[in-house]
């Protein structure tokens, strides 16, 4: 609702209140500044209102008294987007954070399900999994603090979707409240089920424009009996291509994990991460970290990791590797990767990317982009890495040594139109994995004309006939 009022009346806010009770409706701006923040400092929260329902029922309430009074309301998971789709845009908005929906439902072993409300922290969900013998295999960096609503409504991906797919690869059924109020009774377990269009398909991805996610069906799957983790040297990224090809063929779906990444990234890691070190005894141009899962023994992993590697020696296309020797071993070797976004603060400014290209584009995006940035910005820092199995590439670029932040910044959009116009003019997409929100709003409007567009606006406008929900995000 961009022609939203620009304060919510003070008894407006008095029947919202009522809903869930003084304790969880927050006014207090030192109480609201957490859910107002978010983790680029792109964006600043502007509502004074936060709602913290308990329960299907609640949403449900303050949604039909949001639809009668026109009131925008905004969804919040776990705060952790990067594109500004869960930061409330005007003081008149209500944000309305589903943190207290927080319980496992139910574990199912025989179904191999796990049904969980929108306020469970992922990894939380990962422990239940876990205590059940089996695994849940979404898997972020954020994965700590980001919630299972916010997971599914970003459709996001992460490390694992190489041989698990994305969030929405994961989810059986939901459940979600309509704008109206109305209550969507869709958890389902059901791997077969073909009556009509899949509404749940398009409430996965939609960032919270169509419906409130309030709980979730997701799958699980046997736990590994074994897992090889190591770290590569290559010369290039076409080598890195080179090794994904073949660890596809070595492994097949027991290649879970393919992450790349270039060697100023790992510098990045290694300066600003307590306790970090080199996995390799020299310096490389690019990394890759490869995890390799057998359900049959540690000991077919083992092998399976050591075959490829070997192989890739013998063809010239690695330099150097070293396999994790223990589970500790293992966990920092994935804390190097996960590490890298946040390391790269420390720098100065930093414009991002998330684009993703055709698998076998990589090397050609990188060598056409590097060029691009570093024409437009002499002495930029490219720091890149991200999932080659799935052609998606955090393209971030951290601000020329000694040059002014905030000149620097200010090209944000150049230089975004700069890196998306290649990524596109591969049949790529300039947002892989974080979503829309406010960041990228605009130039999906310019991107995708005609049909497309016309008939996510008629979704919207379906779902959502005031355009009270999460206004002003993706449509």
């Amino acid at each position: 609702m961009d022609d939203a009022p620009l304060s919510l009346a003070p008894d407006l806010a008095s029947r919202f209140a009522a809903i869930v009770g003084p304790a969880n409706a927050l006014t207090d701006a030192d109480l609201i500044r957490p859910y107002l923040t978010e983790p680029r400092d792109l964006y600043r929260g502007a509502a004074r209102l936060v709602l913290r329902p308990k329960s299907t029922e609640e949403v449900a309430a303050i949604l039909r008294l949001a639809s009668e009074t026109r009131t925008p309301v905004v969804p919040q998971g776990g705060n952790t987007g990067l594109v500004g789709g869960q930061s409330p845009r005007s003081p008149a908005e209500v944000l309305l954070s589903l943190s207290r929906l927080d319980r496992i439902r139910e574990v199912d072993p025989v179904g191999r399900v796990l049904v969980a409300e929108a306020g469970v922290v992922l990894a939380k969900a990962q422990e239940a999994a876990n205590a059940a013998g089996l695994l849940l295999p979404l898997s972020l960096g954020s994965e700590g603090s980001c919630q299972i609503g916010g997971n599914l409504s970003s459709n996001a991906g992460g490390t694992a979707v190489i041989a698990y797919g994305n969030a929405r690869d994961l989810c059986l059924g939901l459940e979600a409240v309509l704008p109206s109020g109305e209550v969507i009774e869709g958890l389902r377990r059901l791997r077969k089920d073909n009556r009509g269009y899949d509404w749940k398909d398009l409430l996965i991805g939609a960032e919270g424009t169509l419906a409130v996610i309030t709980a979730a069906v997701l799958k699980l799957f046997p736990k590994p009996a074994g897992r090889e983790v190591a770290y590569v040297g290559l010369a290039s990224p076409a080598q890195a291509l080179r090794l994904l090809g073949r660890a596809q063929d070595r492994a097949g779906g027991q290649l879970t994990g393919f992450e790349f990444m270039a060697r100023i990234a790992m510098e990045f890691t290694l300066k600003h991460t307590q306790g970090a070190r080199d996995p390799l005894a020299a310096p490389h141009p690019w990394y890759v970290l490869v995890e390799i899962s057998s359900q049959r023994s540690a000991e077919d992993a083992r092998e399976t990791m050591e075959t490829l590697l070997g192989e890739a020696f013998e063809e010239g296309i690695v330099e150097d590797a070293a396999i994790a020797q223990s589970l500790g071993d293992a966990a920092d070797f994935w804390r190097m990767r996960e590490e890298m976004s946040w390391a790269q603060k420390p720098e100065g400014g930093s414009i991002k990317h998330d684009v993703g290209v055709p698998v076998a584009r990589v090397p050609d995006f990188l060598r056409e982009a590097d060029a691009a940035v570093l024409n437009a910005v002499p002495g930029a820092r490219i720091v890149a890495f991200g999932h080659l199995g799935d052609g998606n590439i955090h393209y971030n670029i951290s601000q020329p040594v000694g040059a002014d932040k905030a000149a620097f910044l200010d090209r944000w959009g150049e230089i975004n139109e700069l890196v998306h116009g290649i990524a596109l003019s591969m049949n790529g997409t300039f947002s892989a994995e974080h979503g829309i929100g406010q960041l990228k709003r605009d130039e999906l409007a310019r991107v995708k004309q005609g049909p497309e567009i016309e008939l996510m606006r008629a979704l919207k406008a379906t779902f959502d006939p005031f355009r009270i929900l999460n206004p002003g995000k993706l449509v």
